[in-house]
């Protein structure tokens, strides 16, 4: 059986889960509080970061590296197309939502309304908080432009960005703090891969302390 170590808002083990679910990929779901640095989870991934995959033997960490692994061993259906210059695509704009976007939005709206009070570190930094809603209009923007050119966030296909950048926006979206009147293209976008099978499992996530906006689990919205 497949394992996986989760947090269940963290954006990069729902992008591993959307990338198992995907390919039909039965996986037993553990949550993991990585900030108390328990000893037994420290021996899976020194780092103390989720999300941690158990499979084939092996114990991996890094999202984007389990998530290569994942459609190395399992190739159907595809998510990283054939063509060099296809994938560097892909690789961008995944980089571009679990680097960029993540430090610019995701850190600054999710980890300051959520992962600050479930770790007990405090209150939400205000400063942070209007940085990341100011900045979280850039990205929409950005993204709205690529789709007036592309069917999916990286070409014509679905792909790995697109889990990538859902699986970022689904975090924000369960706290409410996504104005998707912002953009058609964009909107349009998250419905068709919010209607997906793969994500079914992520709209029924629900944190203690924490219900979910009232359109969250609407596949209409």
């Amino acid at each position: 059986m497949i394992r996986l170590f989760h947090v269940p808002l963290s954006p990069f083990c729902r992008k591993v889960r959307l990338s198992l679910a995907e390919k039909k990929l039965e996986v037993e779901l553990v949550e993991e509080r990585y900030w108390e640095k328990d000893s037994e989870f420290l021996r899976r991934n020194p780092a103390a970061k989720v999300p941690v995959l158990k499979m084939d033997g092996l114990m991996m960490a890094e999202s984007s590296a389990i998530c290569e692994y994942i459609e190395e061993k399992h190739p159907s259906p595809a998510l990283l197309p054939k063509g060099a210059a296809e994938r560097f695509e892909v690789r961008r704009m995944v980089s571009w939502f679990d680097d960029k976007f993540h430090h610019e939005v995701t850190s600054k709206l999710l980890y300051e309304r959520v992962n600050k009070k479930v770790m007990s570190q405090g209150y939400p930094d205000s400063a942070n908080v209007k940085a990341g809603a100011r900045n979280i209009k850039y990205h929409i923007d950005y993204m709205g432009w690529l789709l007036d050119q592309r069917r999916w966030l990286a070409g014509d296909v679905m792909t790995l960005a697109d889990f990538a950048a859902a699986a970022h926006f689904s975090a924000l979206d369960y706290i409410s703090d996504v104005d998707w009147n912002r953009n058609e293209n964009v909107k349009m976008w998250y419905a068709k891969i919010k209607s997906r099978p793969a994500f079914r499992s992520l709209l029924a996530d629900q944190i203690p302390g924490y219900p979910p906006a009232q359109h969250y689990a609407d596949l209409d919205f």
